[in-house]
């Protein structure tokens, strides 16, 4: 399925997604985290200590008296810095650094909940640090075609029990959010990314990408807002 076409069906459907985690908009609160050379807060000493960054975070969320932060999607960071996994090649030096979904930062335990019908397409522990840790990556069959739900840095637990195919019922809770020891070390949240061509990938789809290929995983990767529905609740 193209945007054009999943932009079409958001728009005719009327579908009512299930929520992706658990959040009650008349009593829950949301606050924008920053991730952008904009917030001179995170330095690399914070950004390279895992047990840092996630008091860091916290502590945001703690002083909003919310639920969650949230945000990031199309964000151009500066965490990135803090991981190879994201630097350039010796050929191309540009690293990547625009994220391709939205955050949400919470504490590890939180459930995940389907936001409506799929099959598991795949899954991976992604045991880089920076990476996904613990990915699931669902597949959602929709009248003008597919598309695909990411999911990272998840519990591992979640892994188990687990295989291609399997049916995952719309607001069915499957995964939780992970500890820093297997969500890659980082601070417990879960991306959540929209994607329409996996490209013949599986466990694994790039949660970041390089600047210059923004139009590429623009037209790929849809804002997750359009399914999350939470971003109009930000303080």
């Amino acid at each position: 399925m193209d945007k054009t076409k999943f932009l079409k069906w958001i728009e005719q459907s009327g579908i009512s997604f299930e929520r992706t985690v658990p959040f009650n908009k008349h009593t829950d609160r949301l606050v924008a985290l920053d991730f952008t050379e904009a917030n001179q807060d995170l330095g690399i000493t914070i950004l390279e200590d895992t047990h840092l960054f996630s008091e860091y975070v916290s502590k945001k969320i703690s002083i909003a008296v919310a639920v969650y932060g949230i945000g990031g999607y199309f964000e151009n960071r500066t965490v990135y810095q803090r991981s190879s996994v994201f630097a350039g090649t010796e050929a191309d030096k540009e690293p990547r650094s625009l994220h391709l979904g939205i955050d949400i930062w919470g504490k590890a335990g939180v459930s995940v909940f389907a936001p409506l019908d799929a099959v598991v397409h795949s899954y991976a522990f992604n045991n880089r640090f920076g990476d996904y840790g613990a990915t699931i990556i669902l597949q959602h069959e929709v009248k003008d075609g597919l598309f695909y739900s990411l999911y990272g840095h998840l519990s591992l637990k979640d892994l188990d029990d687990l295989w291609e195919g399997k049916p995952i019922k719309a607001g069915e809770p499957f995964a939780h959010f992970g500890e820093p020891a297997e969500n890659g070390s980082w601070p417990p949240h879960l991306h959540f990314q929209l994607i329409l061509d996996m490209e013949g990938m599986k466990g694994d789809y790039p949660g970041v990408c390089k600047v210059s290929e923004r139009e590429k995983y623009f037209l790929n990767c849809p804002d997750p807002e359009l399914v999350l529905g939470m971003m109009q609740e930000i303080l």
